[in-house]
């Protein structure tokens, strides 16, 4: 058995399943500051109401997105105690950055929010609704910051066979921070959005707790539209910024194996590694991937050939995360934009089948992080560090195979508890169902 691969698969398999929580939680948190927000501007208690069943919700995802984030931080000294070793004086900085600056913000007052009703006033509730948004939306940054700075680094010198800090805000503010620091916390946004969106037609369809269902259904609607659409632009800017600083993982994005003056942008095809091409049938659109990234037609894309074998990505893998990303942000935004129009001629609420799709549909942005996630980490391979570290480098030499192996096993047993008590406390507090708004009578029953 393979050490490092055996390292990897571990780490893939608790960061991927943490990766669920956190786009959950920060896309609930702002909608529930929404709610909080319009009960101060317009008195009306449905919104106070609601947000407090949210918040409920939002903490149980918190909760659980603590216990599965928490052994990540243990791995990287007892499965990379290598890459630790050489680049931990720079990675552990932003890692230290998001428990102290952030998680003890974000748990603070997470307490008064759920804990602070008739203790303390509403004002301060939604003060607290907004530290909570606040904190886990820079809890992100940080965690984002250590991850871009493995893609693009920056900020740091060789000294003594380590890199050591040298400018932090260079660290940072690396070339990659920003777009994906946009992406990943717009696609938490929608993440929130369609979770909101779906459990409130979970309600419609169940015909429970209507106004409430209504009113949840609208803003989560709403802001996943919004979000959705923005994603386009965001999503293309980071694109172009891979193509910039990372060129090798936009050819496995595209599986362009040959350096290509006006490169083609491929719809359907699927990586011949053997053969270096696009195997048929496939669709392309002449020119276009040229015109994407550098607003010319003719432009020069750099192929997996401008590196030798032994530093390519996995093309397969990058080629099929990426397009899977893209499909399910295409589905999501043609979804919401037929919500909108439903809402404008007012049969949203009635329309079952929208409000099947919206229920069913709850997986889709988390699916859509996943894919993303793997194409930009297995797009980075060979380099644990790109072009400073690789990955068979960095691993714990002294750590057997076998310790590791069933690691994975008993965090697979872990976690599949975890899963199943986060879905246990779900459908208890919707069978609770939320306070009972005006004009209606709260919904009990069994989900």
């Amino acid at each position: 058995m393979d050490t490092a691969l055996l390292s990897r698969i571990q780490f893939g398999l608790t960061a991927g399943f943490h990766f669920i929580f956190p786009p959950l939680t920060i896309g609930l948190a702002w909608l529930i500051v929404f709610m909080k927000t319009m009960y101060l501007k317009t008195g009306n208690e449905d919104y106070w109401k609601i947000s407090r069943f949210w918040v409920k919700i939002f903490a149980i995802g918190f909760v659980v997105g603590v216990a599965t984030g928490i052994p990540m931080e243990f791995q990287f000294g007892t499965n990379w105690s290598a890459y630790s070793r050489y680049v931990g004086d720079v990675f552990g900085a932003p890692l230290a950055a998001e428990v102290i600056f952030t998680f003890f913000l974000e748990s603070g007052f997470l307490a008064l929010l759920v804990f602070g009703t008739g203790r303390v006033s509403k004002k301060v509730q939604w003060f607290a609704a907004l530290m909570v948004a606040v904190g886990s939306t820079m809890s992100a940054f940080w965690i984002i910051v250590a991850s871009s700075w493995m893609q693009t680094p920056a900020g740091y010198e060789i000294i003594n066979g380590r890199a050591q800090l040298t400018d932090f805000m260079a660290a940072v503010f690396n070339p990659s921070t920003l777009n994906r620091y946009t992406h990943t916390v717009t696609a938490a946004i929608v993440s929130g959005s369609f979770f909101m969106m779906g459990l409130s037609a979970w309600f419609l369809l169940k015909g429970k707790n209507i106004e409430f269902a209504k009113k949840s259904l609208k803003i989560s609607l709403i802001a996943a539209a919004v979000f959705s659409i923005l994603q386009l632009p965001i999503g293309h800017l980071h694109t172009v910024q891979v193509a910039n600083t990372q060129p090798m993982k936009l050819a496995a994005f595209e599986a362009l194996y040959k350096t290509t003056k006006g490169a083609p942008l491929c719809i359907i095809g699927l990586p011949n590694s053997a053969e270096q091409v696009i195997s048929p049938p496939k669709i392309e659109i002449p020119n276009m991937l040229s015109y994407l990234i550098y607003g010319d037609f003719h432009a020069e894309v750099k192929g997996l050939d401008c590196v030798p074998e032994d530093e390519r990505p996995p093309e397969m893998a990058t080629f099929l995360t990426f397009r899977g990303m893209v499909a399910l942000g295409s589905y999501m935004l043609l979804l919401t934009i037929a919500g909108i129009v439903l809402l404008m001629k007012g049969t949203l609420y009635e329309n079952r089948t929208f409000l099947t799709l919206a229920l069913f549909s709850i997986p889709a942005p988390l699916l859509a992080n996943e894919f993303g996630w793997i194409s930009a980490e297995v797009g980075r391979q060979p380099w644990i560090v790109q072009g400073l570290m690789k990955t068979q480098q960095a691993f714990s030499p002294v750590v057997p195979a076998a310790q590791v192996a069933i690691s994975i096993f008993l965090f697979l047993a872990v976690y599949t508890l975890l899963f199943t008590v986060w879905i246990f406390l779900l459908r208890r507090e919707l069978s609770h169902g939320p306070e009972a708004l005006s004009g209606e009578t709260a919904g009990r029953g069994k989900v």
